[in-house]
């Protein structure tokens, strides 16, 4: 729905006409990975990463369009505001921990001297969780065929060509994330084992480790917020399981940072991932502010519901101007939320 959004809005220009009246207070951007392009026909995971050059455009489009960027503890202060006449915000979010964001991220940032928050998960860190879908990826792009039983029957999915293997990689995905978080790392190691692939290897190329962290931490532009200790769907879990995995995660940063952290995003962070059970124990934890991943911009009425904002997406596969000044336009969320500002349900 947002994809037809978009489409009409670069077509007709509508979102033009709406002025200031569909973006509100604001947005918040979520980002996940930088990198330079790699021009592959088969990367599913392609949605989460730009470039370090369209990061740039990002930055220079929301000047253009009268954004200010702020830090998340800034942005947290203004949704009590009820000030009109200021500017715009837009706070920048990275999830995950990815290495790239310092090496091919931070200097963009630098250039101008744009505030961001990375939501971490100790656990990338420690080196004991796994990022399931960079394996998916990877073992399907190694395989020509995949064979699994699942649920009691043999699923066998040809995997030679690119268009094979994106079929491949939606057919699984699709199922898997209908199983719960044990149940999809289960089957998605039988899968990675066949391909030879060390998971281990993988969070330890892509993700950054303790180190690093900290002299992230340091950095005047960086914000660390949490994202849970070892990145579950929350939602799949018991309330004691879910309070510990958002507990932990912070008080981990915390210990090893030395610095307090405020800010929370939960994983996935859709509506089957994060709901208002989530939102609640944010709440309890004393979390400032937490997101999600459900789309759309800030609104005043936000400034009651800080443990449920939504995000604005930034779309590894819509990387052009006239798509992101759409986004921020606020047109296509408001025919994503049918009109609604507030979707906390």
């Amino acid at each position: 729905m947002i994809s037809a959004g978009l489409g009409l809005c670069r077509a007709t220009g509508l979102h033009r006409l709406a002025g200031g009246a569909l973006r509100g207070r604001g947005a918040i951007l979520t980002f996940h990975r930088v990198r330079p392009a790699e021009n592959r026909l088969f990367a599913p995971n392609a949605q989460l990463e730009i470039t370090p050059e369209f990061l740039d455009r990002v930055l220079t489009r929301l000047h253009a369009n009268g954004f200010e960027i702020v830090s998340l503890n800034e942005a947290a202060a203004r949704l009590i505001e009820d000030d009109r006449l200021r500017a715009p915000f837009a706070a920048l979010t990275f999830d995950d921990g990815f290495r790239d964001v310092v090496v091919h991220g931070l200097p963009v940032l630098e250039r101008h001297e744009a505030p961001f928050t990375c939501y971490v998960a100790p656990a990338y860190a420690d080196r004991t969780a796994r990022l399931w879908w960079v394996e998916l990826e990877e073992a399907v792009r190694r395989l020509d065929r995949i064979e699994l039983d699942f649920d009691g029957a043999r699923l066998s999915l040809p995997a030679r060509s690119d268009a094979e293997k994106c079929a491949a990689f939606a057919r699984l995905y699709r199922l898997w994330r209908r199983g719960g978080n044990e149940r999809l790392l289960r089957q998605i190691a039988r899968l990675r084992e066949h391909a030879g692939i060390d998971w281990r290897e993988l969070v330890d190329e892509l993700c950054l480790d303790w180190i690093e962290l900290l002299a992230l931490a340091a950095h005047p532009l960086a914000t660390i917020g949490s994202h849970t200790l070892t990145h579950p769907r929350l939602a799949l879990l018991a309330e004691a399981d879910a309070l510990a995995e958002m507990a932990q995660g912070r008080d981990r940063l915390e210990l090893e940072l030395g610095r307090p952290c405020r800010h929370f995003a939960y994983p996935y962070g859709d509506a089957r991932s994060a709901g208002p059970r989530e939102f609640d124990y944010a709440g309890r934890l004393g979390f400032a502010t937490a997101v999600t991943t459900r789309p759309g911009m800030i609104f005043p009425d936000h400034a009651a519901h800080p443990r449920a904002l939504p995000r604005l997406s930034v779309n590894g596969l819509w990387q052009d101007a006239a798509s992101f000044d759409a986004l921020l336009s606020g047109a296509p969320f408001a025919f994503w939320n049918r009109g609604r500002r507030l979707d906390i349900d």
